[in-house]
């Protein structure tokens, strides 16, 4: 009985710990306005890009539910996780638009090298 006892008061000890981790609300807002972000820019327009997105909103959605669920701890990281996908679809966007840009500059000077002939 005294090892029930022991069981119990260790359990509620860790229950007491793990709640005592703030709700992660800034982490969550700086994971959404990444997601924004990213969106805005037009991630989802490229597949790649677009995958990471998605991901960053599935995380922000599970990290929501252990927020209600009181599990600030793992919401915390899944958040971070979260941020850390969405900020990838941020880069491989503007990798994208970059490697676009470049390619038409190097049309450009072609054809006024070309047309220069």
């Amino acid at each position: 009985m005294k090892n029930v006892a022991s069981m119990i008061a260790v359990a509620a000890f860790g229950a007491a710990c793990g709640s005592s981790f703030p709700p992660p609300t800034d982490r969550l807002a700086t994971s959404e306005a990444a997601i924004r972000s990213a969106k805005e820019l037009g991630a989802e327009d490229d597949p790649q890009a677009a995958l990471h997105v998605k991901l960053a909103d599935e995380q922000v959605a599970t990290a929501r539910n252990l927020m209600r669920d009181g599990q600030h701890r793992r919401a915390d990281v899944v958040l971070e996780r979260a941020k850390s996908d969405a900020e990838l679809a941020v880069m491989l966007t503007r990798e994208k638009a970059a490697k676009t840009d470049a390619q038409r500059a190097r049309q450009l000077l072609e054809a006024q090298k070309s047309g220069g002939r």
